[in-house]
């Protein structure tokens, strides 16, 4: 039973690993390889077995779903009760601060009302209601936002810096990207509710990896088991070495080894992302502007085939104002939308 529960914590790190890549590196050199690698798995993959996969995927990353909000919270669930049963009780036994220990469930609470939020808010769906005042909103820079475009899905003139979203079938004004963790687009007016969440979730783990690297460090100094001797298979004694350590550790408690592994992962894949969304934040850029501006490093990526005679597209970031500014216009968007009425 044990073996099945670590097993599944793994696997879920994996998952969320490979979906964050998925989301977060969608240049045009990470696409050639994966399209190479496609074509060397449809040999061997067979048919039927591909048009199964290809719908499940269609369905997970391309329809509106509630799937990865239920693993979600699932996985959530499953890293607390691990943490309640199997490190609580052993840290209150070691008269760890009580306020130290029930700083993860603040941490829990406050994540899932921003988690609410991102699901739930508006992200900047534009309307014949609204367009004309989102028209007004940024400035076109003529080479990724030209004026006077229109969406032929949504038959409406679209603002700068906004994009249709083809899994919500919808225009989002300040388009980020879809995240499919909370089933919704990130946009101009969720923004912020997205960069909280995340950067809580990211804590949370962190904070949960303290308290178990802690709870080891502090259970092998007090049993002072790192002063003790073993016998090696030559007969030999030898001191406790770090190796021994965590061997003895993982033998002694495996659960909480591999629980405190998983946020570790966690929290280095979220801490990566979470870095990167901040730099989007700071600068004023979007994850769709960051990587469809960025044309002189495609240029230079081998899998990205481009006539010869064409001129590269220079794009500037025309809306960053300097870090108070920009963080202002993410964090209170109503703000900037009534000045620009004005």
């Amino acid at each position: 039973m044990d073996f099945l529960f670590l097993f599944l914590f793994y696997l879920a790190s994996v998952l969320i690993g490979v979906v964050l890549i998925c989301i977060c590196s969608k240049t045009h050199c990470l696409k050639g390889l994966v399209g190479r690698g496609t074509q060397v798995f449809s040999y061997i993959i067979p048919e039927c077995l591909q048009r199964a996969m290809l719908k499940l995927l269609h369905y997970l990353f391309h329809t509106r779903n509630h799937t990865f909000i239920i693993l979600h919270l699932i996985l959530q669930g499953m890293i607390y009760t691990e943490y309640t049963w199997e490190i609580l009780g052993y840290c209150q036994e070691l008269e760890f601060s009580l306020y130290y220990l029930l700083l993860p469930y603040l941490l829990l609470i406050v994540n899932l009302i921003f988690f609410t939020l991102s699901c739930v808010t508006n992200p900047g769906t534009i309307t014949k209601a609204n367009e004309l005042l989102l028209l007004q909103v940024y400035e076109f820079d003529e080479v990724m936002f030209p004026k006077n475009m229109k969406c032929s899905t949504c038959d409406l003139r679209k603002p700068a810096r906004s994009k249709h979203c083809s899994v919500c079938n919808r225009c989002v004004h300040r388009f980020d990207h879809h995240c499919v963790w909370v089933n919704n687009c990130i946009g101009a007016w969720n923004t912020r509710y997205f960069l909280l969440y995340l950067l809580t979730l990211t804590t949370s783990a962190a904070t949960m990896a303290v308290v178990s690297t802690v709870f080891l460090v502090q259970l092998v100094v007090v049993s002072d088991f790192y002063l003790e001797t073993y016998v090696d298979d030559l007969g030999h004694f030898q001191v406790v070495d770090t190796v021994f350590l965590i061997q003895y550790l993982f033998l002694t408690f495996p659960r909480i080894v591999f629980l405190l592994g998983f946020v570790m992962v966690l929290t280095f894949l979220l801490g990566g992302y979470l870095c990167f969304a901040l730099y989007l934040a700071a600068t004023n850029q979007t994850t769709n502007e960051w990587y469809k501006g960025d044309r002189a490093w495609y240029q230079h990526c081998p899998y990205m085939a481009q006539p010869p005679s064409a001129e590269p597209q220079v794009y500037q970031n025309i809306h960053s104002h300097g870090l108070w500014s920009n963080l202002r216009e993410i964090f209170l968007p109503a703000a900037h939308y009534e000045r620009k009425k004005k």
